[in-house]
C-alpha cells in the first residue's frame, strides 16, 4: 500500500484504514496499525504500555478495554480520532465541525473568487489551511482532512493567482502543487483531474509554460465526462497559445468547440471566454491578420461570466487595436481596463495593461503603473 505522504502516520488516510476506523472495533485497528507498521504485538504492547498477551486478547476480541482514560491514551499514541474508539472529545468535536463547515468554506470562497472577490477568498482559505495543517503536523492524518485540505490548498492558490502581481505568482502555483500532492493519492479522476488543471493554469500564469500543458493534458486525459473536459479544455488552449504551439492550440479550440453544444457553459466554458482564448491564441501563434478579423465578432455572453474575465478580454483586444493601429481604440480600451483591474485588485492584469500600452501608449502605461503601485502599498500594509 503506497503511503500518502512521508508522513509516518498518514496511513489513516486510505480507504483500507477508513473501513477499519468505521467498526470501531479496537482490536482490528490494532491488528491494522500493527501491520502497516511491521510491528509485532511484543512491539505494539510496549509501545501502549501492556504486555502481548494482553494486545493478543484485544485483538481476539476475547477482553474489551472500555476505560476512558486508557482508551484516550491508545488515541494519542497511535494518532486516532477519538470519535473512532467511541469517546466524545471536545477538541476531536470542534476539529469534526471544522471539517464539516470547512467544504463550505471552500465552496464559498470559490464563488466569492469568480465574483470578483479574490483578496475574500483569500481571507477565508488562509485560517482553513493553517488549521487543517496543525492537524496534520499533529499527526491527524484522517481522509476527511487530506480530502478537504486539498481543496483548501488549491483553493488558496487560485485566490493568490487573482490578487499576486507577476513576480511573486510562484507561491499560487506553490500551493496548488500542494494540493496535487495530496489529490494524486486518491483514486478520483474528477479529483485528480481538477487539481491538474487548477495547478496547470497557475504554472502558466507564473510562466512555467510546458509545465502548464503537461499538466492540462494529464488533466484533458483524466477527465471522466464532457463536463470535466469542458474545464480542462480551455486552460489547455490558453498554455498551448503561450507555448506558441500553434497545431495544440487549433486541436483543442477545436474540440472545445465541439463541446459547445453538448455542455452546460459556465463562467469560463461559454463563447465569450472561448472567444478571448481565441484571440490571444492567435496573436501568440503568429496570426495577427486572423486575430484582426476576428476581434469585431465578440459573442453575447450565454452565461454569468467572472468579472476578471472582461478585463482579461479589454486587454487582449487592446492588444490587437494595436496591431491595428486603432491607437484611440486602444487607449479607450485599455482606460477601461485600468480603472476594472483596480477595482477588483488584479495587479496581474494591470502589469498586462503595462506591457499592452509600453511602446505606444507611455500615458496608459503611466495611469496603469500609478494603480499598481497603490495596490502593492495596500498588500504590503
Amino acid at each position: 500500500m503506497r503511503p500518502l505522504a512521508r508522513h509516518a502516520d498518514w496511513h489513516w488516510a486510505t480507504v483500507q484504514a477508513q473501513l477499519v476506523l468505521n467498526s470501531g472495533d479496537l482490536g482490528v485497528i490494532l491488528r491494522f496499525y500493527r501491520r502497516v507498521h511491521g510491528l509485532n504485538q511484543t512491539e505494539l504492547g510496549a509501545l501502549l504500555g501492556y504486555d502481548k498477551t494482553y494486545v493478543s486478547a484485544i485483538e481476539l476480541g476475547k477482553r474489551t478495554l472500555d476505560d476512558v482514560g486508557s482508551l484516550r491514551r491508545i488515541c494519542a499514541q497511535l494518532h486516532l480520532p477519538p470519535h473512532a474508539l467511541g469517546i466524545t472529545d471536545p477538541a476531536d468535536a470542534d476539529h469534526r465541525a471544522m471539517v464539516q463547515f470547512g467544504a463550505s468554506t471552500v465552496r464559498l470562497a470559490e464563488i466569492a473568487r469568480q465574483s470578483g472577490h479574490a483578496s475574500e477568498a483569500v481571507s477565508e482559505l488562509w485560517p482553513l489551511v493553517a488549521r487543517l495543517e496543525a492537524r496534520l503536523d499533529d499527526g491527524h492524518c484522517e481522509r476527511d482532512v487530506l480530502h478537504l485540505l486539498g481543496r483548501a490548498r488549491i483553493g488558496l492558490g487560485v485566490a493568490l493567482g487573482n490578487v499576486l502581481p507577476e513576480e511573486r505568482l510562484g507561491t499560487a502555483a506553490h500551493w496548488t502543487r500542494k494540493g496535487l500532492t495530496i489529490a494524486r493519492d486518491f483514486n478520483e479522476p474528477q479529483y485528480n483531474g481538477y487539481a491538474l488543471r487548477m495547478h496547470g493554469n497557475e504554472l502558466r500564469k507564473a510562466g512555467l509554460r510546458g509545465a502548464a500543458v503537461d499538466r492540462l493534458s494529464q488533466a484533458v486525459a483524466l477527465a471522466p465526462t464532457d463536463e470535466a473536459r469542458a474545464a480542462a479544455l480551455p486552460l489547455l488552449a490558453r498554455a498551448a497559445g503561450s507555448l506558441h504551439n500553434g497545431p495544440l492550440f487549433d486541436r483543442v479550440v477545436r474540440e472545445a468547440d465541439q463541446l459547445l453544444d453538448r455542455v452546460e457553459h459556465t463562467s469560463l466554458f461559454n463563447p465569450f471566454a472561448l472567444h478571448e482564448i481565441r484571440l490571444r491564441g492567435l496573436i501568440e501563434t503568429g496570426r495577427v491578420p486572423a486575430a484582426i478579423r476576428l476581434v469585431e465578432n465578440s459573442p453575447t455572453p450565454t452565461t454569468t461570466v467572472a468579472p476578471q474575465w472582461r478585463v482579461i478580454e479589454l486587454v487582449t483586444i487592446a492588444h490587437i487595436m494595436l496591431l491595428a493601429d486603432d491607437l484611440g481604440g486602444a487607449t479607450t480600451t485599455l482606460e477601461t481596463a485600468v480603472g476594472e483591474a483596480t477595482a477588483q485588485r488584479l495587479p496581474h492584469q494591470l502589469q498586462r495593461i503595462m506591457r499592452t500600452a509600453a511602446t505606444r501608449l507611455p500615458d496608459v502605461q503611466g495611469t496603469a503603473a500609478q494603480a499598481l503601485e497603490r495596490l502593492r502599498g495596500e498588500m504590503a500594509a
